[in-house]
């Protein structure tokens, strides 16, 4: 029972506190400051018996030039355009603007179910402003609290029509692919990541711009690709700490971070002509330090000079920053000129299919009993320390439980010995690797 449901209105009126309540967590980005949401940000909700996709939007204003607003609207008009169903947010308080007005007719104009919702109706003034919603020509408006959930049971019964409508139409048809690669796109501001997005998926579904910082929320787009479900989520340029002090770009940067966390693949994008910064090289850090299983996207490739030059810096510097993990991925690519792609996508389900490894307790051991002959761990004390047994106890990423006489004593030098060999003769190059030493 798939059915979309987009939720619009002019600038800090609650959408986004709607939004987190219908998806059941504080997903959207949240404060007083107007147009805190750009990009439109979609979530499965779930009201009473029903379950959909909900819609967030950017506050609808009247503005129509190249401006970002301008942009911002136009990403809204398109979530109402692709929606089934729409609840248009106003603040009774604030009565009924000519903004409203407008965005009324373009409603009644986009022929959509819409329910008009009078938030903030509390109190005399949110009473006048309920009254003044009638005036909408959108039907009886529904005294309303994002804040309090006062009026969900109204929605409900706006919605339940077209869910069954969307019931009987869909088709039934087997779900494909398997489980949906989660692949986070992180990054810089300003390097590309919305661009990338909007290519490989083929429409401007992300806002972009010359304007740095454009994306604030971490936006998740469903899509295919070789009969493979895939879902992409763009996240907010992540700055240095020290760089970060707006309330909003803090906001921003966690929910960055919380997307990193909850992928299963990470796409660091790159800006090529400037090679390898400080900043890249910590989100890398963060990255295998969740256990992500990562590919370093060098975007812009169309316009740097002495590429074989540029390659090699990055090389070195990875090789040199990033030990714990060889063989990460390293793919050269042009978002704007939609080259290389396919290159990156790919590189992304090899790091997931090796992300997933698991390698048999017997081959696990005979391949332990070949390396610790040819390079057996130190003794300690003129004590041997004699590794016993090795099993592999999950994947994602791949971690190895290590049996010995003595755990406290296996020197980290050690490990990465046995880390080097594994990767090699498994074949296991670019994802993070764990390790846990205990005493049999």
């Amino acid at each position: 029972m798939a059915f979309t449901v987009a939720i619009v209105g002019r600038p800090n009126v609650g959408k986004s506190t709607l939004f987190n309540r219908l998806v059941g967590r504080r997903q959207a980005l949240v404060d007083d400051t107007p147009g805190v949401t750009r990009d439109r940000r979609e979530g499965e909700a779930h009201l009473f018996d029903l379950a959909f996709t909900v819609v967030d939007t950017a506050g609808m204003d009247e503005v129509r030039d190249d401006s970002l607003e301008a942009r911002m609207r136009e990403q809204s008009a398109r979530a109402v355009a692709e929606a089934d169903a729409v609840l248009f947010l106003l603040d009774a308080r604030a009565g009924v603007t000519a903004a409203e007005e407008i965005l009324a007719e373009e409603l009644r104009e986009a022929a959509r179910a819409v329910l008009v919702l009078a938030n903030k109706y509390e109190g005399e003034a949110g009473e006048s402003g309920w009254a003044e919603a009638f005036s909408l020509g959108l039907g009886e408006p529904v005294a309303f609290s994002a804040e309090h959930g006062t009026g969900l049971d109204a929605v409900h019964a706006f919605l339940t029509p077209i869910a069954e409508a969307a019931a009987a139409a869909e088709a039934e048809t087997a779900p494909e692919g398997g489980e949906a690669l989660q692949l986070a796109i992180v990054g810089r501001p300003n390097v590309g990541k919305s661009t990338l997005i909007n290519r490989l998926i083929g429409e401007d579904r992300l806002l972009t711009g010359p304007e740095a910082g454009i994306t604030r929320d971490a936006i998740s787009v469903t899509w295919s690709y070789k009969d493979r479900p895939v879902k992409l989520v763009d996240t907010a340029g992540m700055r240095r700490k020290t760089r970060v002090t707006e309330k909003l770009e803090k906001l921003a940067v966690a929910d960055g971070l919380r997307a990193v966390r909850f992928a299963h693949v990470v796409a660091l994008v790159v800006d090529a002509t400037q090679g390898l910064d400080k900043q890249d090289l910590q989100i890398a850090e963060h990255t295998i330090d969740e256990g992500r299983g990562l590919v370093l996207a060098l975007n812009k490739w169309d316009a740097v000079g002495d590429k074989d030059a540029a390659r090699k810096a990055v090389q070195d510097r990875l090789q040199r920053s990033l030990p714990q993990v060889k063989g990460i991925p390293l793919v050269t690519v042009s978002g704007l000129r939609n080259q290389r792609l396919n290159a990156l996508l790919d590189a992304a389900l090899s790091t997931y299919d090796l992300w997933n490894t698991r390698v048999a307790t017997p081959d696990l051991n005979q391949w332990l009993t070949e390396v610790t002959a040819a390079n057996p761990p130190p003794s300690s004390g003129g004590r041997f320390n004699r590794i016993k047994y090795i099993s592999q106890p999950k994947a994602r990423p791949p971690t190895f439980m290590v049996f010995c006489s003595r755990p406290k004593e296996l020197p980290e030098a050690y490990l990465r010995y046995l880390e080097n060999e594994l990767r090699h003769d498994f074949d296991m190059p670019g994802v993070p690797i764990r390790w846990r030493v205990r005493r049999r």
